[in-house]
């Protein structure tokens, strides 16, 4: 008897290693995104201004975070400023601190639309968003407006019935972290829609803001009684006058609506590519968690530009790096899965790509990125718990393998 449960013992332990070894396809595959020395000779032979503009989106686009906000920088210049220890202490005595995904849940319930914003080469506005969407669905907002979504002619017309994004869902929805914005919104049970104006090429400003608060307000009208979460770029959701733009996206709707939005502000306050460029309220306030910060009689800190503004500022915290990625991106659900790429015969840079279990890898949106300079390199991916489809290529060949995560 014992003889017979050693060698079952064996047997089974054979089985289960076969069942570990990982089966390695080799498949054709192409990409939209770009290898950084790609991105980087681009910028290098650019000649036009907005070069980094580009760049930086470039490298969102990848999940390169840190190179994204190097080359925003680049474009947009830095300066250093701080205050005195004096004015410090006395900023630290004056402000308090309070979760922002909390304080903005709770104001949510009392308006019918909230609008935020994002930096298009900021990675972390969409990640932050994504963490507010189930409190807010539980709280009545039902319906979920980006302006990334194409619209018009390029409209993807079976996103809500697909249930995942793909890469012609919206230029910047190719970011995994936009991409996983829109798919988990889609699994909660948003009603996701597009607000763009439908010929964005030929558009004014001013026809723009026009056309998509025209836009925005049609969907309200045939949903009275229902809530909406609005997620922009920039100044479209300042209220009051912009002083370049005039009306914005925001201040029309309210004037077609009656409707007075809660609007909150991502980017004043986002952290630089060098924390001492930072802007010197945030450094003062030494932000540990996404916060929105109060006054002695707890009034937010809200973001103005002259006759425009926004009702709440969120002052986001450093990112700290893991194996050269943000820390943030294992969080909220998100396990950090080493990919071993050792048994990979394969030409080194390698991009790797991990596709959900049963959406079609060569036009969704994948989780997560991330390229891998040489083979003593680490790998990390942040994924959820689930069976996902790996692909490694160098853009030449590519391969495939299933990662179960537990």
């Amino acid at each position: 008897m014992k003889q017979r449960f050693y060698i079952l013992t064996i047997l089974f332990s054979l089985i289960s290693c076969e069942e570990e070894k990982k089966v390695i396809e080799k498949i054709d595959f192409e990409t939209d995104y770009k290898f950084s020395s790609v991105i980087e000779d681009k910028v290098e032979k650019d000649t036009v201004s907005w070069k980094y503009q580009i760049s930086a989106a470039d490298f969102a686009m990848k999940s390169d975070y840190k190179n994204a906000l190097i080359h925003w920088d680049s474009a947009m210049g830095t300066r250093e400023k701080n205050f005195t220890e004096f004015q410090i202490d006395s900023i630290n005595q004056k402000y308090s601190k309070v979760k922002a995904a909390d304080y903005i849940i709770e104001l949510a319930k009392k308006n019918q639309v909230v609008i935020i914003n994002e930096a298009h080469h900021n990675s972390f506005h969409r990640v932050f968003t994504k963490s507010i969407l189930k409190k807010l669905f539980e709280n009545g907002y039902k319906n979920l407006g980006l302006e990334a979504l194409a619209n018009g002619e390029e409209l993807d017309s079976t996103l809500n019935i697909r249930k995942y994004p793909i890469l012609k869902t919206g230029h910047y929805i190719k970011d995994p972290q936009f991409g996983d914005l829109v798919r988990t919104a889609l699994e909660i049970g948003y009603n996701v829609f597009p607000y763009e104006t439908e010929n964005f090429g030929n558009s004014t400003t001013e026809s723009r803001e026009i056309e998509q608060a025209k836009n925005i307000q049609n969907i309200i009208e045939s949903k009275p009684d229902e809530k909406f979460l609005i997620h922009c770029g920039y100044d479209h959701n300042l209220e009051g006058t912009h002083p370049i733009w005039g009306n914005t996206m925001a201040s029309r709707l309210t004037e077609y609506t009656g409707i007075n939005p809660l609007t909150i502000n991502q980017i004043k306050y986002s952290e630089k590519s060098n924390s001492k460029f930072n802007n010197p309220l945030l450094k003062a306030l030494n932000i540990q968690e996404s916060s929105v910060i109060l006054d002695e009689d707890k009034n937010p800190i809200r973001y103005e530009r002259e006759g425009a503004w926004n009702d709440i500022a969120v002052f986001h915290p450093n990112t700290k790096y893991l194996n050269n990625r943000p820390d943030w991106l294992f969080k909220n659900g998100n396990k950090n899965v080493p990919i071993p790429l050792t048994d990979f015969t394969i030409e080194f840079p390698v991009m790797v790509l991990a596709y959900k279990k049963g959406e079609d890898i060569n036009s969704a949106v994948p989780v997560d990125i991330t390229e891998v300079k040489n083979k003593t390199k680490n790998c990390n991916l942040a994924l959820k718990k689930g069976v996902y489809e790996i692909v490694v290529t160098n853009g030449k060949e590519s391969y495939k393998f299933e990662e179960r995560v537990p």
